[in-house]
C-alpha cells in the first residue's frame, strides 16, 4: 500500500486502548437508533445484526486451513464497552426524546435503555437553514464568521475528550442532506477554503465546517450523506497533511444497496439493460428534507452514479448504451422511517428478447444505517491506529458514492468492495491476500 495512504507507520497497528468517543453530527433517527442499539447490545438485550465488524468472519489462508475468525477477534478494534457517545443537533431534544419522535424503535426496545439515552443531550449545531430548508432549529451556534463556528466545533471535540477521559474520537455525519453544490475555487486548496470561511462564503456549507474541525483535531471523519463535504481537494489535502482518515459519502442502505447487488449480476451474465425505474416513499425527517428540490438533487446525483459505474456502457455499448435510469423519492408522512422502494428493471437477453425484474423492498432506513455507523466508527479508528490517512477507499462498501483518488473511478460492485475491505484488513494484519484462484488445490 503506497505511503500516501498508509502514512509513516506501516509496520504495525497501535492497540485500541482507552475509550473511543463517537460524535455524530445529527441526533435524529439514524444516530439515536445507532446509540440505542449499541447500548442494547452492551446490556445483553439484542445482537449487533447488520454489523460486519461484530458478526462477520474473515477467511485467512487456504480453505483447507479452516481459519475464519470473527473480524472483531482478528482485528484490534475498540470494544463496544469502550464507546462513548455525543452529538450536535439544531434541535435540543435529548436522545430519548429524539428517538421517540423518530419513531424507529418501539417502546419495548427504548425502555431498557431510556436512562442512558436521556442523559445524551446534543451540543449546539453549526447550522444554517438555507442549506437544509425544511428544518428549523434553536440549538444553534452563533459567531461572526464560519471560521469562528468551526473553531467552536474544535473546542467541542476537545471538551468532549476531556469530560469523558477519551483516548480517541471519530466523527460521523448522520445529519440531513444539504442542498446540491459543486466544487468551486473555494474548495481547491486549504488556503482558499479557510479564506472562504473567514468571509462567510456561501460555498462553505455547515458539513464542511465539521469536516475541517475534525481533521484539524486529528479526528477521522465519515460522511454519511450525499452532500459535498469532505470530498473536496482542500479537505482531502488537509487530511493527508494531518494524517487523518476520511471517507464518504452517503450511507448505502436500501434501494441503492440492492442495485449494487443486482447490477453486477446482470453484468456478470452479460444481460442487457433497457431501463431501471426506481421510486421510494418515506416519511421520516430525511424524507421531509428530500422533499425540497435542492436537497433531492444532491441525493439524486448520488443514486444515479451507481449503475453507470458498474455497467460501463462505454465498454459494453451493445448491452448498456443509453439505458434509461429514473429515480424518484416521495415524502409520505404515514410511512415514517419504514421506507418502501419499488424497482422496475427492463432487461434483455439472447436474441434481444425482453424480460423484467420487479423488486419491492419494504425496509427500515435507520435499522439498515445504524450498523454502518458502528462499523465506520470502529474501522476508521482502526485505520488511524494503523497509520492510514486521507481517502479510505477500502470503506467504499458502506457508501453510495464512494470517495476515490482524483481521476480514479470509484468501485460500486458490492462484492468487489467487500473483497477490497477484507483484503485491506488482511494486509494490515500481515496475512496473505485471498485471490480465490483455487488452482493450488489441484496441482
Amino acid at each position: 500500500m503506497p505511503d500516501s495512504i498508509l502514512g509513516n507507520n506501516p509496520g504495525g497497528v497501535k492497540p485500541a486502548g482507552g475509550k473511543l468517543g463517537v460524535l455524530t453530527v445529527g441526533l435524529g433517527a439514524v444516530s439515536t437508533t445507532f446509540i440505542a442499539g449499541v447500548e442494547s447490545v452492551r446490556r445483553g438485550h439484542s445482537r449487533p445484526i447488520g454489523s460486519l465488524t461484530q458478526m462477520a468472519t474473515i477467511r485467512l489462508g487456504k480453505r483447507t486451513e479452516g481459519r475464519a475468525p470473527l473480524i472483531r477477534d482478528f482485528v484490534p478494534l475498540a470494544e463496544l464497552d469502550d464507546l462513548v457517545f455525543g452529538a450536535w443537533d439544531p434541535i435540543p431534544d435529548d436522545a430519548l426524546t429524539a428517538a421517540k419522535k423518530a419513531g424507529v424503535l418501539d417502546e419495548r426496545d427504548l425502555a431498557p435503555v431510556a436512562d442512558f439515552l436521556a442523559a445524551i443531550r446534543p451540543m449546539p449545531a453549526a447550522f444554517e437553514n438555507k442549506y437544509v430548508v425544511r428544518i428549523q432549529g434553536t440549538n444553534v451556534k452563533t459567531g461572526r464568521t464560519k471560521r469562528e463556528l468551526a473553531e467552536q466545533i474544535r473546542q467541542d471535540i476537545r471538551d468532549f475528550v476531556a469530560r469523558h477521559g477519551l483516548a480517541r474520537v471519530v466523527v460521523v455525519w448522520c445529519a440531513s442532506t444539504e442542498i446540491f453544490m459543486r466544487p468551486g475555487p473555494q474548495h481547491s486548496t486549504i488556503e482558499e477554503f479557510e479564506k472562504a470561511m473567514e468571509r462567510n462564503d456561501d460555498a462553505i456549507a455547515p458539513s464542511m465546517l465539521y469536516a475541517w474541525a475534525a481533521i484539524m483535531e486529528g479526528v477521522p471523519f465519515c460522511n454519511g450523506a450525499p452532500n459535498l463535504c469532505v470530498d473536496t481537494l482542500a479537505l482531502i489535502d488537509l487530511a493527508q497533511r494531518k494524517g487523518v482518515p476520511i471517507s464518504g459519502k452517503d450511507f448505502k442502505t436500501g434501494q441503492t444497496w440492492l442495485k449494487t447487488v443486482v447490477a453486477p449480476a446482470l453484468k456478470a451474465r452479460m444481460l442487457g439493460l433497457a431501463g431501471w425505474y426506481s421510486t421510494n416513499i418515506l416519511g421520516n425527517r430525511d424524507g421531509e428534507v428530500l422533499d425540497d428540490p435542492a436537497s433531492f438533487k444532491t441525493k439524486e446525483e448520488s443514486k444515479l452514479s451507481v449503475l453507470h459505474t458498474i455497467l460501463q456502457p462505454e465498454v459494453y455499448p451493445d448491452l448498456y448504451k443509453d439505458f434509461s435510469h429514473v429515480v424518484r423519492i416521495n415524502y409520505y408522512p404515514p410511512r415514517g422511517d419504514n421506507k418502501e422502494g419499488w424497482d422496475n428493471i427492463d432487461i434483455f437477453g439472447w436474441m434481444n428478447y425482453p424480460m423484467q425484474i420487479k423488486i419491492n423492498f419494504l425496509c427500515r432506513d435507520s435499522i439498515l444505517a445504524a450498523p454502518l455507523v458502528l462499523d465506520l466508527a470502529l474501522l476508521s479508528d482502526f485505520a488511524q491506529r494503523a497509520g492510514m490517512k486521507g481517502i479510505q477507499e477500502w470503506l467504499s462498501f458502506y457508501y453510495k458514492s464512494p470517495m476515490a483518488a482524483p481521476g480514479l473511478q470509484p468501485e460500486h460492485d458490492l462484492f468487489i468492495q467487500q473483497t477490497k475491505l477484507k483484503n485491506t484488513l488482511r494486509h494490515l494484519m500481515g496475512e496473505e491476500q485471498i485471490t480465490h484462484l483455487g488452482l493450488e488445490y489441484y496441482t
